[in-house]
């Protein structure tokens, strides 16, 4: 709790210096994850998302949601009882030098300001959403650092740079004085880390706090939103003029538990520069009630416990709460990879734009296990499991190399000619197109205490994707002593009508424990 406290009134300090007012506001900690998973119902709903998240708020967060499944939720991963919100980030993993990425721990959840600046602010509606920052992004196109807000004019104050500037990389160490919030707009790297930042770095995000007053959701989830003028407060640009809470999201990763370790951090998108640093809201609070909140929770303090209408959970009670992973995403570990990223995430370093939906490998390349919860056990796992889910690999490789889905349509026959004086190799062609089909098959590796394999168990392939694939077969045919002519000798005759099926069996492997 000591630990809480000084964390805090680091932040609200922070606060203060970058924004220059102390406002009234409420810092809301989720100290419970709700899970860790690749889903972004805003985003990407009804499927798996590209990259990973780290999830807090309602236990109803699923692959698609709405008011109404949030408000319906039994419990959430935050203090205050009445919010049914889920906020959401991607999350940050450690890439060791082998190419396992292990995600590095969340300390203490996340806090989600909600900072009352500006006058007349509305309540979230129901049914409101919003992201904020670009995953793509792998540039910051301005001065660095900041000048100062009241040299700020033109572009500086256009939207996309003051989107780039809601992003922040607070390098913490309690024994000294604070940087400010919003301070660094990039991710140091690994070596500035490991020496100025003993207590981890914190990862900031402001979102836009202007609204156009009438959409609840735009397609990009961005343009019925606007930032005001200065990042945190300033002046609505026109069409923009009512004011919503100004949310601001804090996560602390303890990127110190891996000082002199070789490696490098990433976020969950691809991301090591921090320039696609991004979040999401989805409100589930009544409207009514959070708009009685902003009217009533003013105390300077920031302190959810000095809100009368709320009604507060222990840590205990937050941490326990949790969402129901999809049967799709069972399988998978969002927490520790043999093989790279979460979803295969190819690491995109820029200066350009990350291309959507590019992965590292091919979908079969890579074996995720999911990390044992076993006393003694030190991450990256043992090279002994590795070996024997390679083993696992190379038995099911050698075991069936093909498969096959459709009957080829030949395309071109062969005709041959009669000579029966000067008999001679006669070459034969068939083109045909085969449709590949890309298999999965699972296995699991039981390890004891000491990470040593100790079973397996594998589980039935299952078809995961398709493709089509032309290939020609060139036969020469040996010459044969002249003899009678028959049938298939006759000039003109086609001797190859009929078609082959071909097996192309692609093996791959999944792994967990």
């Amino acid at each position: 709790m000591y630990w809480s406290n000084r964390r805090s009134a680091a932040l609200a300090a922070a606060l203060t210096l970058y924004s220059g007012s102390a406002e009234a506001f409420w810092r809301l900690p989720c100290r419970g994850q709700a899970g860790v998973a690749r889903m972004d119902p805003l985003v990407q709903p009804g499927v798996p998302s590209d990259h990973a998240h780290v999830i807090h708020g309602a236990s109803n967060f699923a692959l698609t949601v709405d008011q109404d499944i949030l408000r319906a939720s039994k419990c959430t991963s935050c203090a205050v009882k009445q919010d049914l919100s889920n906020y959401w980030v991607p999350s940050l993993y450690f890439m060791h030098k082998n190419g396992t990425a292990e995600m590095v721990e969340e300390v203490g959840g996340m806090l989600a300001y909600y900072l009352l600046y500006g006058d007349n602010i509305k309540a979230f509606p129901a049914n409101f959403r919003m992201v904020a920052g670009d995953p793509f992004l792998r540039n910051f196109t301005w001065p660095i650092p900041d000048p100062p807000k009241s040299e700020w004019s033109g572009d500086q104050v256009s939207q996309f740079a003051l989107q780039q500037k809601a992003i922040g990389f607070n390098c913490l160490d309690y024994s000294k004085q604070p940087e400010a919030s919003l301070y660094r707009h990039f991710l140091p790297d690994k070596d500035y880390l490991d020496a100025n930042c003993k207590d981890g770095v914190r990862f900031e995000l402001m979102f836009p706090s202007c609204w156009n007053g009438k959409d609840l959701d735009t397609p990009d989830h961005k343009s019925h939103m606007a930032y005001p003028s200065l990042v945190m407060n300033g002046d609505c640009p026109p069409g923009f003029e009512t004011r919503l809470p100004s949310l601001f999201y804090e996560t602390i990763w303890n990127t110190y538990a891996f000082k002199d370790k070789e490696g490098e951090f990433v976020i969950a998108n691809g991301d090591p520069t921090g320039f696609g640093y991004h979040g999401d809201f989805i409100t589930g609070w009544d409207p009514d009630f959070l708009q009685q909140a902003v009217d009533t929770c003013t105390n300077p303090s920031g302190e959810v416990q000095d809100c009368p209408l709320f009604e507060l959970q222990s840590e205990e009670d937050q941490q326990q709460c949790k969402f129901e992973v999809p049967e799709i995403l069972k399988l998978e570990n969002a927490i520790f990879d043999l093989v790279g990223l979460p979803g295969n995430v190819l690491i995109q370093r820029g200066p350009e734009e990350a291309t959507k939906g590019a992965t590292s490998q091919p979908a079969l390349g890579g074996i995720s296990i999911p990390t044992p919860s076993l006393p003694g056990l030190d991450l990256p796992l043992p090279s002994l499991i590795q070996n024997a889910v390679n083993q696992g690999v190379n038995a099911i490789n050698g075991a069936a190399s093909s498969s096959a889905a459709t009957t080829p349509a030949v395309t071109t026959a062969p005709v041959l000619t009669y000579s029966p004086a000067a008999p001679t190799p006669t070459p034969l062609t068939t083109q045909s197109e085969v449709e590949v089909v890309t298999m999965r098959m699972q296995v699991v590796v039981t390890v004891d205490c000491d990470g040593n394999p100790v079973g397996t168990t594998t589980r039935p392939a299952s078809a995961i994707a398709t493709a089509t694939e032309t290939e020609t077969i060139t036969t020469t045919l040996p010459p044969t002593a002249p003899a009678a002519a028959k049938r298939d000798q006759v000039p003109g005759h086609i001797v190859h009508g009929h078609a082959h099926r071909r097996r192309n069996y692609k093996g791959g492997v999944d792994g967990w424990f």
